[in-house]
């Protein structure tokens, strides 16, 4: 690693640390040599938050139970690991994390819009 891109490196795992990841180096992708500075899971779920559910929003397609279904998933997958049920992978965290991230960006954008029509 040069300096520059280890010093840059370092304030993104900072930043990934400060967010509250685990950052735990077999439950994250790599480019480079490079950890990603979130999980496969936080990966998915900022993608969701700040490209997806934008896109998505835009287009006007919303549907609670579809949100609800996105958050229940990632709930499922994460305590089957939890409990030792059924390891999950850098692939299935990555997806249950995209749609919850898009379910929660949903959630609070409708949640805001119900609430200021109520006033």
């Amino acid at each position: 690693m040069d300096t520059n891109s280890e010093k840059l490196w370092f304030r993104l795992m900072k930043i990934g640390r400060n967010i509250g990841c685990h950052q735990m180096s077999c439950r994250s992708f790599f480019y480079k040599n490079y950890q990603f500075p979130v999980c496969s899971r936080c990966t998915g779920i900022l993608l969701g938050e700040f490209i997806l559910a934008p896109v998505i929003l835009l287009i006007g397609f919303n549907n609670i139970y579809l949100n609800l279904s996105f958050l229940l998933l990632m709930a499922i997958d994460g305590l089957l690991q939890y409990f030792k049920i059924l390891q999950s992978n850098n692939i299935r965290r990555f997806f249950t994390g995209l749609g919850a991230g898009y379910a929660i960006t949903s959630l609070l954008v409708y949640g805001v819009i119900y609430i200021f029509s109520l006033i």
